[in-house]
């Protein structure tokens, strides 16, 4: 059991959990993710470390209420337990001085970059990091990044706050510059990657992608996050999270995602890999 012991609100459909697991909290490592388990009934889900206090014992969870699990974990507050957690899982972020990153973060991913940033940061890179939300009431972590980088970038959709214009833009006037960045990390929703490592591309500027959105169970035996990843088969939990991105074939992967996505938002809707399960009990 794992004791809840802070929860904030930071948007309409954004959690933040601080919950009690110390030996996670003394392991994990930038990138790596935990598998939650509300209940011994409940389904398991991935959610990635936010961050950690080795100190406290604790690890920070940020989360996006999009199914019934996550409807419920939203649902519990400070002094609450979850069953069971997970972790540290998936293979962590190759961290040492490049020289100059940028991070992009879009909407909710801008919970698993900031370990990430971090991580950059002290090891001695100039960071400067872009953060992009449909608008500013979406926007997280903005006073986290800006004190863990030396430039922080905001865009939002509507021009609510920062720039009104997508990540790409100030991406690709950074790549621009004489002294292009050595390596770009992005994080956020499949097409913001997929047109984030387009940017990059054609100045050959290394790029990397967190595909943990396509994670079920995250453990490698569903298969459900198959990606192909320089026409080979790779699975995002046990092989990723992070890939080089200008080697996703992400227009398969967006695919995958938007397969059943009619049945999922069904009041009926029950996970096939479980009734194959409950077939062969």
């Amino acid at each position: 059991m794992n004791k809840i012991i802070e929860k904030i609100q930071l948007s309409e459909l954004v959690y933040q959990l601080k919950v009690e697991a110390p030996l996670i909290a003394t392991e994990r490592k930038p990138g790596q993710f935990i598998l939650l388990l509300l209940s011994e009934e409940g389904e398991r889900i991935p959610l990635t470390i936010s961050d950690a206090d080795p100190k406290k014992g604790s690890i920070t969870l940020i989360f996006q209420v999009v199914g019934k699990t996550t409807h419920l974990l939203a649902e519990l507050n400070k002094g609450d337990f979850i069953a069971n957690l997970v972790g540290p899982l998936g293979t962590p972020t190759h961290i040492e001085n490049f020289g100059s990153v940028v991070c992009v973060g879009g909407g909710i991913g801008a919970a698993p970059l900031y370990p990430i940033v971090q991580g950059l940061k002290n090891a001695g890179n100039k960071v400067t990091v872009i953060l992009g939300a449909r608008n500013k009431e979406l926007l997280i972590l903005e006073n986290k990044m800006k004190a863990s980088s030396d430039e922080l970038i905001i865009c939002t959709d509507d021009g609510s706050y920062g720039r009104k214009c997508l990540v790409t833009e100030p991406l690709k006037e950074l790549c621009e510059q004489n002294n292009k960045p050595d390596l770009v990390v992005a994080i956020g929703p499949p097409i913001m990657m997929k047109f984030c490592s387009e940017t990059t591309r054609p100045f050959n500027v290394s790029t990397v992608v967190s595909l943990n959105t396509i994670m079920v169970d995250g453990t490698g035996m569903c298969g459900g996050c198959r990606v192909i990843v320089g026409d080979k088969t790779k699975f995002v939990c046990v092989d990723g999270p992070e890939f080089d991105g200008h080697l996703v074939d992400f227009d398969n992967m967006m695919n995958r995602l938007n397969a059943y996505k009619k049945h999922e938002n069904s009041d009926h809707h029950q996970c096939h890999i479980d009734l194959k399960i409950k077939d062969k009990e």
